[in-house]
């Protein structure tokens, strides 16, 4: 017998660990220390179960639950396969539990906990905010179990929403929950490393890399199987060489030199053969294929049978693969499993590791492989519920590829009402690349992979397959749909504006029965390029839209259309974007609690902000970004707000911590252009600090020039503007004005005023450092003349700023006074205090020159908020002004509490609602930030107090002077 119960022939695996002695202790340990996460990895057979298994023994983890689930190559249309197999059984440890209604949403994810859950709650009709409920029913239980070991085994076959409950559970753990992962690090995907690659500093954390065994270790594990301490250094050497050292492969070549009749006890050791006579081939599949044509033809046929169906299984199952009569399949079965080929578990058998079963595989004929797949195909749809994936899995090795299309869809369809989109889109782009479909069926099925992947955070590359069925496609609502998912694709992936552009005028042709994709098509029309579209003609589709929409009954499609139109009314300047906005709080009931309307309060909440309306912005994102979590448990919808809250950030000139949580976010789990766009612009604007001039310019550059070619126009002004003020203060200013002029003539072109006239000041002051005043002059005028009537909260602060760099160019000190003092109060009305604090700085150099005693409080002003926001370019600057005119300014009050702790402000504000006892998540909400920016500002917090809890952390916030 093996140490985890299964049946083998003499013995196969070592009964003890051998060489994972120092991996073992710190799994032992961080597990110890819950909540905590442990990334085991490591190729296939290198013993990473073997490592779980072994910590289950560990007298350190006898007081907690072992909770194990596994994921399958072969994938299941129902999600979070791992997580229920783990739980399905602990139905007495839940008995008299205290759970919420909200764990009674598992009933029909878990039927075998029914009679111990809560009655379910009632349904919700947003299959999102579904989801998110499921996994804090999970979370609940989870915590409800504790304190508990929760092992999911090759995550890197895990499907999304797999992926997407851990990344939920490890944001918030239960406190006595500890979480081991298993994986292969070369398959994992990018979403599984993220799961523990930023992890939160309240979590334990380990990540342990198993490397194969070297000549020694490989000695003692011949050593433990072989139950013998004479093993040669030689014979080691060439065991090591051949396995590669991975345990899998040793045990196998031992279990093959055995079946030979070559190792043969004597004396105390072990007989053999020369070494070089043995011709033990390299690796796993040539001995496994070996040991199998050593069994009876029986137990062959039951071999091959086990090695396709790959995953464990009854054994009225595999005897119906097989084709054997029931008795002699049964002596089969007991050869397979005496062999150590097979271990069986609570009545289901399977090879001891995949890597034995695709030696078998791939050893099998064609012919008589598709017939084997054929039976399996046959026999799981037996299986209650019937596996789908497995069904259409066996079908396609079959060679049965109409068959395996209608189960692949059929499984689609389950796991669309399921809510998994991501295992839709997987399975019908699967079909759609490698099966023969009639053109209309294509395009049904191409239709709803383009919705389902519009619907995900990482969005497949599919535009392709939209191509190829649109070809095909007959004129109608069908080649309509289609024409507008691939341009809202190409939208989403900022690529070929111009084909995006034709997709949705073209698809305009074929929507005449559907108003809601039409008013769709128009607002997308609307939307800023970077093509050469009048803005009168993007306008115009809009007020089709608002025609339009009475037409579409969907209420969230409807809901989608009008933020959209009121998104470009904002940066258009165009007044409706109030009414508009109003009408999508209205019809929210101020609350948005829908994926959609998320979507909605974050668009206008972004143009918004890029307008100048930042207290609104502020309101708006507030509101989406207290729902995106739950809206979307995927985490797309809350990583966009808080992209989004970091330009309200910068604007309102909340810049302590802005730059780590720009950086948190970057590292987030969007791959989506727009998003990131957002952030290295922000990024860049903060760039600019002494010695570090020449990488900020670089990066402005950078950003400027991306921004452009992806069309992202309303974004432009931030990095152009910084851009231009930085080339301008080196004497570079001609340059930076041709390198901006493209992107200034595209907001322009588009109408963008409002938005555009927040870079109006710097590019005058270039004009004017260029030696170009008449330019610069004309350029304010121009945004004068086309801004009445518009509402362009920025243009009054912004225009006399520029006004007053015209005026003191020409040296009309006192002129400039005036207009930059006006400058700076009306930036100080919109919440724009780092624009206000650089119009103080011009005041007060005009006043300088006017020998005027008001300047130093002017720049004083300057100054504070440049120390205050940790502006230092900004401020070294102005300290230079002030030594020019004989001053000796004085330090400005930093951006850090004066209680002699050293810390930031952000730092402080989350200490203190720490020590009122708020958790992370509840700091996160109530500061706007990522809950990993919290954990950075509180660890550090509780670092420079040396404070080891909360409550001691309290202690030092009442007391500053410390012990």
């Amino acid at each position: 017998m093996s140490t985890d119960g299964h049946r083998v022939h003499g013995r196969m695996v070592s009964p003890v660990l051998v060489g994972r002695d120092g991996e073992l202790e710190r799994l032992v340990t961080a597990v110890t220390v819950p909540p905590s996460v442990i990334l085991v990895e490591g190729e296939a057979g290198i013993g990473k179960s073997r490592l779980v298994t072994e910590l289950a023994a560990r007298p350190e983890v006898a007081g907690r639950r072992m909770l194990s689930g596994g994921c399958n190559q072969i994938r299941e249309p129902f999600p979070l396969g791992p997580v229920v197999e783990a739980l399905r059984s602990r139905s007495e440890d839940l008995a008299g539990a205290a759970l919420s209604p909200v764990a009674g949403s598992l009933r029909a994810l878990l039927p075998e906990l029914a009679h111990v859950l809560p009655q379910p709650p009632e349904p919700l009709d947003d299959r999102a905010a579904e989801r998110h409920r499921l996994f804090r029913g999970l979370s609940e239980v989870l915590a409800a179990l504790g304190p508990a070991l929760l092992v999911v085994e090759d995550l890197h076959w895990a499907d999304e929403q797999t992926v997407e409950f851990l990344a939920y559970l490890l944001a918030k753990p239960p406190a006595t929950l500890s979480v081991v992962l298993t994986c292969r690090g070369e398959e994992a995907s990018a979403a599984v490393r993220a799961l523990t690659a930023r992890p939160a500093d309240t979590l334990t954390h380990e990540h342990i890399v198993l490397t194969p065994l070297d000549e020694r270790r490989t000695r003692e594990l011949a050593a433990a199987i072989l139950d013998s301490r004479e093993i040669s250094e030689e014979f080691a050497a060439h065991l090591c060489l051949r396995a590669s050292g991975l345990p899998l492969a040793i045990q196998e070549l031992l279990a093959l030199l055995r079946s030979r009749g070559v190792l043969i006890p004597w004396g105390g050791g072990w007989a053999r053969r020369a070494l070089e006579e043995l011709d033990v081939p390299s690796g796993v599949r040539s001995s496994v294929r070996e040991r199998v044509g050593c069994l009876s033809p029986a137990a062959r046929a039951v071999a091959e049978a086990g090695a396709v169906l790959q995953l464990a299984s009854p054994v009225a199952v595999l005897i119906g693969v097989t084709g054997l009569s029931s008795e002699d399949a049964a002596g089969a079965v007991d050869e397979v499993l005496d062999s150590g080929l097979f271990v069986e578990r609570d009545g289901m058998v399977r090879f001891r590791h995949v890597l034995a079963a695709q030696a078998v595989h791939e050893g099998i004929g064609l012919g008589r492989r598709q017939t084997l797949h054929a039976a399996a195909a046959t026999a799981v749809q037996g299986l209650r519920p019937v596996p789908l994936g497995q069904v259409a899995y066996h079908l396609r090795q079959a060679g049965r590829l109409g068959d395996w299309v209608d189960a692949a869809v059929k499984a689609a369809d389950s796991a669309f009402e399921l809510g998994d989109d991501a295992e839709v889109a997987r399975l019908l782009e699967d079909v759609l690349r490698h099966a023969d479909l009639a053109p209309e069926r294509r395009a049904a099925l191409t239709i709803r992979l383009g919705w389902a992947a519009s619907e995900l955070l990482h969005l497949p590359d599919v535009g392709d397959l939209l191509a190829e069925a649109l070809d095909k496609a007959p004129p109608g609502p069908v080649r309509g749909e289609l024409r507008f998912l691939l341009g809202m694709q190409l939208e989403v992936t900022r690529t070929d504006p111009a084909r995006r552009y034709r997709m949705f005028t073209d698809a305009l042709e074929d929507l005449a029965e559907r108003p809601d994709l039409a008013a769709w098509t128009m607002v997308a029309l609307a939307l800023p390029a970077t093509m050469d579209v009048p803005s009168h003609e993007r306008l115009g589709w809009l007020e089709r839209a608002l025609e339009t929409l009475p037409e579409a009954g969907d209420p969230m499609t409807r809901l989608l259309v009008l933020s959209k139109v009121a998104m470009v009314f904002t940066v258009a300047g165009d007044p409706r974007w109030a009414e508009l906005t109003d009408r999508v709080v209205r019809e929210t009931g101020g609350y948005a609690g829908r994926r959609r309307e998320v979507s909605a309060y974050r668009s206008i909440g972004d143009e918004a902000c890029f307008s100048g309306h930042h207290e609104v912005a502020l309101r708006l994102l507030t509101k989406a970004l207290e729902s995106a979590a739950s809206a979307d448990v995927t985490g797309g919808m809350e990583f966009r707000c808080r992209a989004s809250m970091t330009m309200v950030a910068y604007c309102r000139g909340a810049w302590d911590g802005l730059g780590e949580e720009i950086e948190a976010l970057r590292h987030g789990r969007s791959d989506r252009p727009v998003e990131m766009n957002l952030l290295d612009a922000v990024a860049a604007c903060l760039s600019p600090a002494p010695g570090r001039m020449d990488a900020a310019q670089d990066l402005l550059r950078e950003v400027v020039q991306r921004v452009g070619a992806m069309g992202d126009v309303d974004l432009l002004p931030f990095p152009v503007s910084m851009l231009l003020r930085v080339a301008t203060a080196r004497g570079e200013a001609a340059a930076a004005i041709a390198e901006t002029s493209e992107a200034v003539a595209m907001w322009e072109a588009n109408g963008f005023w409002p938005v555009g006239v927040r870079a109006v000041p710097a590019l005058a002051e270039a004009l004017l450092a260029a030696g170009r005043p008449t330019e610069a002059a004309e350029v304010v005028d121009r945004y004068e003349s086309r801004l009445p009537g518009v509402d362009a909260p920025l243009a009054p602060a912004a225009l006399r700023q520029a006004r007053g760099l015209v005026a003191a160019a020409e040296r009309r000190w006192s002129e400039g006074a005036a207009h930059f003092a006006a400058s700076a109060a009306a930036f100080g009305g919109v919440s724009a205090p780092y624009e206000a604090a650089q119009a103080n700085e011009q005041a007060a150099a005009c006043l300088f020159a006017l020998g005027d005693a008001a300047a130093a409080d002017t720049l004083k002003a300057a100054t504070t908020v440049y120390g205050e926001l940790g502006a230092r370019w900004d401020l070294d600057r102005a300290t230079q002004l002030a030594r020019r005119w004989g001053l000796r300014p004085s330090s400005p009050a930093p951006a850090r509490s004066v209680a002699g702790d050293s810390l930031s402000t952000r730092q402080r504000q989350v200490a203190r609602l720490a020590a009122q006892g708020l958790t992370n998540q509840e700091i996160a909400r109530e500061m706007f930030l990522s809950p990993k920016t919290v954990d950075k500002h509180l660890g550090a917090a509780m670092r420079k107090f040396g404070a080891r809890s909360r409550t001691e952390l309290a202690r030092h916030l009442d007391h500053p002077a410390g012990p």
